[in-house]
């Protein structure tokens, strides 16, 4: 017989505990060419990411 999968561990994540991607593009002075920084950040410390 076959299983039945489960999905017990299924919760909505808070605010503090989602991930999220963000990226930055930065103009270079040197080539005029773009750069790209990317992190893994907390949702409540994205706008402290692109303060900087």
């Amino acid at each position: 017989m076959a299983k039945k999968v489960v999905a017990t561990l299924k919760r909505e994540a808070s605010e503090q505990e989602k991930v999220v991607k963000v990226i930055r593009a930065k103009r270079s002075d040197k080539t005029g060419a773009y750069t790209f920084k990317e992190e893994f950040v907390t949702a409540n410390k994205v706008k402290d990411f692109f303060s900087k």
